[in-house]
Order: C-alpha cells, then sequence, then structure tokens
C-alpha cells in the first residue's frame, strides 16, 4: 500500500481553516499596544469624576484668576493686562494635560507594585511595544482632557474655527511629551511615593517657568535664563500663537523673543518631538534592562 493510500482526506465541503491575521499573532509588536492604550480608554470612561475633577483646576484660572487680574487692570488703568484670560487661555490648556499624561506614569508604578507588569513581561512581545502603547493611552488621555479645555475657549475670546484642529494637534503632542517624561521617570524611580513627590515638585515648576502666566520677555537676568530653558516655554509659545483670538496671541510683547529672534512655530514643535522620542527611547532602553 502506498503512502499516499494511508492519508486522510479531507472532508469534501469545507474549506480550509484559514491561519490567524497578521494583527491576531502572538508576537505581533501592535498588539500591546492596542490593549495598553485601550486599558487607559476604560480606565477614563469609567472615571467620570476624574474628567469633571480634571476641569476645576483650567476653570479656576480662567474664571477666578483671569477675571481678577483683568478687573485690576481697568481700576489701575494698565492696559498691558487686557484681555489676560486670552493671555492665559494657552497656559491654561497646557496645564490641563499635564497631570493626565503624567498620570500613566504613576500607573505604571502600581503596576509593577502589584504584580500586573510582571504578567505583562512574560508575554511574547518586545519590551518597547510596552511603552509605546502607554505613552498612546496617556496621549490619548490628555488630548480629551486639551479638547474639553477647548470647548469653553469662548470664555478667553477664542475663537472656534478650523484652526483649532491644529491647536489639539499641538496639545497631542505636548501630551505625548509629558507621557514620555512619566514613564521615564517610572522606570527609574520605583517607589510610588517617591514618584509622587517628584512629580508634583516638577510640575508647577514647569508651567510657572514657560510662560504661561506672564511674558516670556524682558524678565531679570536668572529669570529669563530659567525660562528660554524650560522645553515647556516653547510648547506654550506655540499653541499661544496658533489659537484663533485676541491680539493679544500674537503681539510682539508676548511672543517668545530669543535675542532678536522668534522662533517659528514648527522649529518650537520640532524641538518638542526631538524631546518626547529621546525620553521615550530612554525610557524603553532602561525599561528592558531594568525589568
Amino acid at each position: 500500500m502506498s503512502r499516499t493510500d494511508t492519508e486522510p482526506t479531507p472532508p469534501v465541503g469545507k474549506a480550509a481553516t484559514p491561519g490567524p491575521t497578521p494583527a491576531d499573532r502572538p508576537g505581533n509588536p501592535f498588539r500591546p499596544c492596542v490593549l495598553l492604550w485601550r486599558r487607559e480608554m476604560i480606565r477614563l470612561r469609567h472615571n467620570p469624576v476624574r474628567l469633571a475633577m480634571g476641569m476645576v483646576t483650567p476653570l479656576l484660572f480662567l474664571v477666578v484668576l483671569g477675571t481678577g487680574l483683568e478687573a485690576a487692570s481697568s481700576s489701575l488703568g494698565k492696559a498691558q493686562l487686557n484681555d489676560y484670560r486670552a493671555y492665559l487661555f494657552p497656559g491654561t490648556l497646557v496645564m490641563s494635560v499635564q497631570a493626565p499624561a503624567i498620570a500613566v506614569g504613576i500607573s505604571l508604578v502600581w503596576d509593577r507594585r502589584l504584580g500586573v507588569l510582571r504578567q505583562m513581561l512574560v508575554a511574547p512581545f518586545p519590551r518597547s511595544s510596552i511603552m509605546f502603547g502607554l505613552a498612546l493611552g496617556g496621549a490619548t488621555t490628555g488630548g480629551i482632557y486639551g479638547l474639553m479645555v477647548l470647548s469653553v475657549g469662548g470664555i478667553a475670546s477664542i475663537q472656534y474655527t478650523p484652526m483649532l484642529l491644529v491647536v489639539l494637534l499641538e496639545v497631542l503632542l505636548i501630551s505625548l511629551m509629558f507621557t514620555a517624561l512619566g514613564l521615564l521617570a517610572a522606570v527609574t524611580i520605583r517607589q510610588v511615593e517617591t514618584f509622587q513627590i517628584v512629580v508634583n515638585l516638577s510640575m508647577m515648576p514647569l508651567m510657572f517657568f514657560s510662560g504661561a502666566m506672564f511674558p516670556p520677555n524682558g524678565l531679570p537676568g536668572w529669570l529669563d535664563t530659567v525660562v528660554k530653558l524650560n522645553p515647556l516655554t516653547y510648547g506654550v509659545d506655540a499653541v499661544r500663537r496658533t489659537l484663533p483670538g485676541p491680539e493679544s496671541l500674537t503681539s510682539e510683547q508676548t511672543r517668545l523673543l530669543l535675542g532678536d529672534w522668534h522662533p517659528p512655530v514648527i522649529l518650537e514643535l520640532g524641538l518638542l518631538a526631538a524631546i518626547t522620542a529621546a525620553a521615550l527611547a530612554v525610557a524603553t532602553r532602561r525599561f528592558a534592562r531594568s525589568q
């Protein structure tokens, strides 16, 4: 009897079972990115209080601080503070994406403590996929907060035009930068308490020294140096110059000046993108070595 006579033949009328698609294969590096991104979105969707509380601080800055200083400018006759709410809006917008983006780093530290991270690491995926998935989740979360703040921009005389889509893309880039920096801190600092202290001590100075609350030009020597070295200064300036609104957003007094040169918005965004890529690359390398 020949070998072909002993081999079973497939049943007639049944099609061969298709193999797994590239997206379903266990080693597909994009699958953990999507899963971790979905996890962050599920967390956000099931925590509406977090969304509501994320609007409290931006509204306090715009309504209370902005209105108070505008009233003070009217009583003191200082035209330089007119439309201060419009000037304050870009910094408030950036502030709204800062905390939710960096919170991804806190979740990574907690995942390590609770053992969830250990379960991720035994999966047959490159560890860089875990970092990219967390970064995309944090950037998307921050972008949602930024979109919520943009929706109330009319309080600060912001015009609702298609240019807001460009502003939203800038906000997503800034949110991704915050997420990358938060992940870099999370793979370096293993204790939750220490991580929270470091983050809390670094977030507020970043905002205060970014030109979000006062023009970045004409400052005393030491303060001018700190503001110009702060990468967030360039993000706030790019958002301010892109937002459609009053003249106070694009006047010569409020635009960032380096010597006698106003850096183009595209270069400011390129600097943020370079910082983001560098932070994410270092975080991924440290994550792959330390776990």
